[in-house]
């Protein structure tokens, strides 16, 4: 089954957050999706990724570019896999009907938005009725990520 995380956005905002997790995820020799919902959006996350630390940056692509199937990460307002990603992270309110490609699926999403936080319950009942192994992250007063479930 597929690990399905929700992170919990109060504290910081998802462009300091979304970085760290993408390191992370490359660490792992794993390849990542990052699904929004605007091409603006694209936009400003290719700029943030390739300039969000002085020291360093992380090698990316944008769906409809050249090669895009090379990408460690791809950034993409739709639902396929063209660089065969492991893991699919889903912001700013954007979802996939089948997680089962996947190693990890992380739903990100702004807990001071009602709406969202009621998307969230949605698809953690969806995703736990399907049998996926589910947890819920949130930050604590230090700014480290405690698993609260």
């Amino acid at each position: 089954m597929t690990e399905v995380l929700f992170y919990h956005l109060q504290r910081v905002p998802l462009e300091r957050v979304l970085p760290g997790l993408l390191e992370k995820t490359l660490e792992r020799g794993w390849r990542a999706i990052v699904q929004t919902d605007t091409k603006e959006r694209i936009d400003a996350l290719d700029s943030l990724l390739w300039t969000y630390r002085e020291e360093s940056f992380l090698a990316h692509g944008v769906l409809g570019e050249p090669h895009e199937s090379r990408h460690p990460i791809l950034l993409t307002t739709e639902t396929g896999n063209p660089n065969q990603a492991s893991v699919r992270f889903l912001i700013d309110g954007t979802t996939v009907s089948d997680v089962s490609d996947y190693h990890r699926v992380v739903f990100m999403f702004d807990g001071n938005d009602p709406q969202s936080v009621d998307q969230a319950r949605d698809t953690w009942r969806s995703a736990k009725g399907d049998g996926h192994d589910v947890s819920y992250w949130q930050q604590n007063d230090a700014g480290r990520w405690e698993n609260k479930a």
